[in-house]
């Protein structure tokens, strides 16, 4: 689809190029997903507008026009850490006065994200805002698209490549020995369960997906352990959909007795159930990014 680009008169006495399309559907983008992290060479905003005035905020980083949100749009953009002046100002054409008198400074730390929601545009001071009460309204916002950043502060953000997490839950905690269903569940693996589902969510901005897998100790068949310990892992799944993971990114697979922990332990039966403790275990695996707050 073709797209050209007017800058008109008093767009350009704003610093801002409207890029126009076919399509009145390009003033939007894609709707928001949650950012992930940036390293501590950068500062990451995001500004949106929730409110229902009519007409644009413009938006200025340091001076310089960064794009009009419109009701219920957002910006993101990352900028070198250091004091930064900002604002969002409503209906302030023809004169510019926030472009020209940018009151508002902030020192932005480098690794952080800062979310900013418009304040009532009469001074153009941006509100704060917790990452927790400021997703609660971008999830149903889409980028806004239709204009072009002139801010030359402004730079592209790196996002930071984050490894898988691995979390453990003690077998023994989980089941009865030998046992595998939800009805095998103790107390005390259920809180488990509920606890780890909370703690993955806090460490996660985002969840990409979540790989659960039993493991056993060597006692018994092989075929036997491959079994139960997909059982396990299955179980577990169950239960972490349950408390707030999405179905759909969630699998259980098992690994038997291929994985230990200890071998070679000996004595009794008893004593061998004893030693062989750690083996028996569901170890969990998140593939996300990592919750960056305010």
């Amino acid at each position: 689809m073709k797209i050209f680009k007017t800058c008109a008169l008093t767009l350009l006495f704003s610093g801002a190029c409207m890029v126009f399309s076919a399509q009145a559907a390009e003033v939007f983008g894609k709707g928001y997903l949650p950012v992930a992290a940036v390293g501590s060479s950068q500062a990451q905003v995001v500004f949106y507008r929730d409110d229902q005035t009519a007409g644009s905020a413009n938006v200025y980083i340091d001076g310089e026009f960064q794009s009009a949100l419109l009701p219920n749009g957002f910006t993101t953009f990352c900028v070198a850490p250091g004091g930064h002046s900002l604002g969002a100002f409503i209906k302030d054409a023809p004169l510019y006065q926030g472009k020209r008198d940018q009151p508002w400074r902030s020192d932005l730390k480098g690794g952080q994200t800062y979310f900013l929601k418009v304040g009532n545009g009469i001074d153009g001071k941006p509100q704060f805002m917790s990452r927790t009460d400021a997703e609660k309204a971008l999830r149903v916002m889409k980028e806004q698209t239709h204009t072009l950043s002139r801010a030359s502060t402004v730079q592209a953000c790196q996002y930071l490549e984050e490894k898988p997490q691995d979390y453990t839950l003690s077998g023994d905690v989980l089941f009865r020995f030998g046992k595998a269903d939800r009805s095998n569940i103790t107390a005390e693996g259920h809180q488990a369960i509920t606890d780890l589902v909370r703690r993955i969510r806090a460490e996660h901005s985002t969840i990409r997906s979540v790989q659960v897998t039993g493991h056993t100790d060597p006692i018994g068949a092989e075929g036997t352990n491959m079994l139960l310990g997909q059982r396990r892992a299955e179980t577990v799944r169950l239960l972490m959909i349950q408390a707030g993971i999405a179905a759909r990114d969630i699998t259980a697979t098992s690994a038997g007795m291929s994985e230990p922990v200890v071998t070679d332990c000996y004595g009794s039966k008893a004593e061998q159930i004893a030693c062989y403790a750690p083996n028996r275990r569901v170890s969990v695996r998140v593939d996300g990014n990592s919750a960056v707050g305010q």
